[in-house]
């Protein structure tokens, strides 16, 4: 099954977008994520990125060796130079169970647009999907 989510994004926002279940027996993988402008005479220079944790601070810095970075997307475009916009898309085609979110950190607001893939997960699979998602983001002391 496929679920969409799309949104418009202020620049430094951040938006949550529930996944998680009671039982966490629903995997997702990411199959599309797309960004665009929110005006075709707005210049815009964004950095769009997906996280499974939520970011306390939100910048334009791409790691994907930060395990929980899911896809990182940079948009620009520039109307006043009759450049068409431009997107650069890389997105990490593993399985989470739990919400994600979505930051921009850029000029202007932006609009994305995401396709999960779902799927139900084997209890051996929810429990090393769990674990996971524990061993990335160990409670505070």
């Amino acid at each position: 099954m496929i679920k969409t989510f799309s949104g418009k994004l202020e620049a430094e926002d951040q938006h949550q977008i529930r996944l998680k279940t009671k039982t966490g027996k629903i995997g997702y993988k990411i199959q599309k994520f797309e960004t665009i402008g929110i005006d075709a005479n707005t210049t815009f220079e964004n950095v769009v990125k997906i996280y499974n944790t939520k970011q306390g601070t939100i910048d334009d810095s791409i790691d994907f060796g930060d395990h929980n970075l899911l896809a990182a997307a940079i948009a620009e475009g520039s109307s006043a130079s009759g450049t068409s916009p431009a997107q650069i898309v890389i997105f990490d085609y593993k399985m989470f169970n739990g919400d994600v979110y979505v930051t921009n950190k850029g000029t202007t607001a932006v609009n994305y647009y995401i396709e999960l893939v779902s799927e139900t997960l084997t209890d051996n699979a929810n429990a090393v999907s769990t674990l996971r998602a524990i061993r990335r983001n160990p409670a505070p002391e």
